[in-house]
């Protein structure tokens, strides 16, 4: 766990800041099972189509995001969360604004 965050409450808005151009993240919690990392997407960046081998929660907590899962498109805004399945092809876009996420991932051991 990220000790500088470990144990308090914290404004989740303030613990990433937008950078021109970009795509910034923050690792927060890292674990054998799963992860938690919050991402600041400028507008007009993002992540190009690939897969994971387990699921994934986004939750938008500022602007809106464009995310793909295998062809179909989502706007997600802040507030709002989706699920990206396991081995399902996604991308993720900001198209009209900046946004900003938390991405949760949970490996399984089946």
């Amino acid at each position: 766990m990220n000790e500088d965050i470990k144990a308090k409450a914290l404004d989740i808005q303030s613990l990433l800041d937008y950078q021109k151009d970009s795509v910034v993240s923050r690792e927060v919690i890292k674990k054998e099972l799963g992860t938690v990392t919050f991402f600041a997407f400028d507008q007009g960046q993002g992540l190009s189509e690939h897969s994971a081998p387990f699921d994934a929660m986004v939750q938008v907590i500022d602007g809106e995001a464009e995310i793909t899962i295998s062809g179909v498109k989502n706007t997600v805004k802040a507030g709002e969360i989706i699920i990206m399945p396991a081995n399902e092809p996604h991308a993720l876009q900001a198209v009209n604004s900046p946004y900003k996420m938390i991405l949760t991932m949970i490996k399984s051991i089946d």
